[in-house]
């Protein structure tokens, strides 16, 4: 059963891109103890450098309002470099026109904020395994 509740991702790879501090320090907290790697950008700009470097990662979690370059412009011009990159739209935005955007724009799933442990892994155990 614990395995259930908490996967082992060891040597898996989470890129969150976030730009609010409170959010990036629940999603660490969320992740402890799955063991996975988690590496963490504060705009979309940053997330897209990064993929463009070569950086590899077994999803995305990508926030849709962000500074500089907002999540729907990041996750169009990742699925151009990378369109086998999972990419799972975390937000605030919950009326079902922000999810139609979201997928419109090249995301593979959807989560809404406030986000629940329980949640957020079934939208993940597809992309990172149990």
């Amino acid at each position: 059963m614990e395995n259930k509740i908490f996967p082992d991702w060891s040597g898996k790879k989470i890129l969150l891109a976030e730009d609010e501090p409170v959010t990036v320090h629940y999603f660490k907290k969320l992740f402890l103890k799955n063991n996975v790697d988690i590496y963490v950008v504060k705009d979309g700009n940053e997330a897209v450098n990064l993929i463009k470097s070569g950086a590899d990662f077994d999803v995305i979690l990508m926030d849709l309002k962000m500074p500089v370059k907002n999540g729907f412009e990041a996750t169009r011009e990742i699925k151009k470099i990378r369109p086998d990159i999972p990419i799972i739209a975390q937000t605030a935005m919950a009326f079902p026109i922000d999810e139609e955007n979201a997928r419109k724009a090249g995301c593979d799933d959807y989560i809404t904020k406030p986000i629940q442990y329980k949640s957020l892994m079934k939208k993940l155990i597809p992309y990172l395994g149990q």
